[in-house]
């Protein structure tokens, strides 16, 4: 089985600000969310972890799996999405008239690179690679994988597998610390 998680709240998500590839720590929300998530999922078997480097993530993989002997292991490809000069921007999910407006309100427009953030094509490729290399062999050998992530980076992966379009991308995105099984979908 496939499953996917999203790391636990920070101080930026409180404050509304994008993260992308900024490396933000989880705040005390954060850390009890991921202990809460540990004691709700306690009895859903995992044989191993791939977890984004960013150390959000890094904190929630190993407050989830304390007491468990699952390896974790870091892979890049699960880094968040890069927003570029737009990390740190307050509001950005929901200000009209911004550069970075494309991104959350028509994804489908959103074709080329604004201030530096990274493209859907881009973001898509890198996860697509991971899934196509590491999680699809590993669950058709009968593993039991869990990815620890982001945001958008989770979407990317969920709008994959499930073969969602663009258009949608943003209804994809899963709540902090809470973990859905991808294949077999639920």
């Amino acid at each position: 089985m496939l499953y996917i998680m999203r790391h636990g709240r920070t101080d930026w998500n409180d404050l509304r600000k994008l993260q992308g590839k900024t490396d933000i720590p989880l705040n005390e929300e954060g850390r009890l969310m991921a202990e809460k998530a540990r004691e709700t999922y306690k009895d859903v078997h995992f044989d191993v972890c791939y977890c984004s480097p960013l150390i959000r993530a890094k904190e929630t993989a190993e407050i989830f799996l304390k007491g468990r002997s699952i390896p974790v292991i870091y892979d890049d490809r699960l880094k968040e999405m890069g927003f570029g000069e737009f990390e740190g921007f307050p509001y950005s999910f929901n200000t009209p008239d911004t550069p970075v407006d494309v991104i959350f309100n028509h994804p489908a427009e959103y074709k080329e690179s604004i201030g530096g953030a990274e493209t859907f094509d881009e973001l898509f490729s890198r996860t697509g690679s991971f899934l196509k290399e590491i999680a699809y062999p590993l669950v058709e050998s009968g593993k039991d994988v869990l990815i620890v992530g982001h945001g958008a980076m989770n979407s990317s992966i969920i709008c994959q597998i499930r073969d969602v379009p663009i258009e949608r991308f943003w209804s994809e995105s899963i709540e902090n610390c809470r973990l859905i099984r991808l294949i077999p979908d639920t």
